[in-house]
């Protein structure tokens, strides 16, 4: 079974997925902590309806060391770190304590609009802007550089001429939820080997 924490700052949809495929059966899984850096997150109260732990590192507080304050939170003994709609920078010991063990969805298909201040609706709107055709999202590993990590895995959105940011983040959001939880299978059931090349699978989930 693998042990995680989620680490979240708005209202916990991805969360919710998890904590969904959980209950189904589809995920050999069990969420450990929730944490987040936003007190009034809705992610909160979706962990604390299932009985899950949670703690509040407010990031008006907490900004530099959130990551050293989350470490001595969690331990070191999980087996991965989930970022679900997190939006703080990870910084300090728990990159190298958790190196290869933290991952992060990101609402566009990298290395398109990401990286420092491109996150939520914002990349939705860029999307929009550039006048995309496709747009998507992306499960990658979390370094020390921003949305820098080794890419897992991706899934294309088609953008439609009829599409705003509001329209456009819902239908990257619903694919978040799948794509996700489709990583956190592989990599419970030990299907990803990071290469110098890339992550690559070592076999694809039915």
């Amino acid at each position: 079974m693998l042990k995680i924490a989620v680490f979240v700052s708005g209202s916990g949809s991805n969360l919710q997925s998890i904590i969904d495929n959980i209950e189904q059966g589809k995920l050999n899984c069990r969420i450990e902590a929730v944490i987040s850096d936003n007190p009034k997150a809705g992610a909160l109260e979706r962990a604390e309806i299932k009985g899950i732990r949670t703690y509040v590192l407010d990031k008006s507080i907490h900004k530099e060391d959130f990551g050293d304050k989350a470490l001595q939170i969690i331990g070191e003994d999980l087996d991965l770190i989930v970022l679900a709609g997190f939006l703080s920078i990870l910084k300090g010991e728990i990159l190298n304590t958790y190196k290869n063990k933290i991952i992060n969805i990101h609402p566009s298909l990298i290395p398109n609009f990401c990286g420092k201040g491109m996150y939520g609706r914002r990349v939705h709107e860029a999307v929009i802007k550039a006048k995309a055709e496709i747009t998507g999202c992306t499960v990658h590993y979390v370094n020390a550089e921003v949305d820098g990590g080794a890419v897992i895995l991706q899934k294309i959105v088609k953008v439609d001429t009829c599409d705003d940011a509001d329209t456009l983040q819902e239908k990257v959001l619903s694919e978040e939820h799948k794509l996700l939880c489709k990583v956190l299978c592989l990599i419970e059931q030990k299907k990803l080997l990071n290469t110098p090349q890339g992550v690559k699978i070592l076999e694809e989930v039915i």
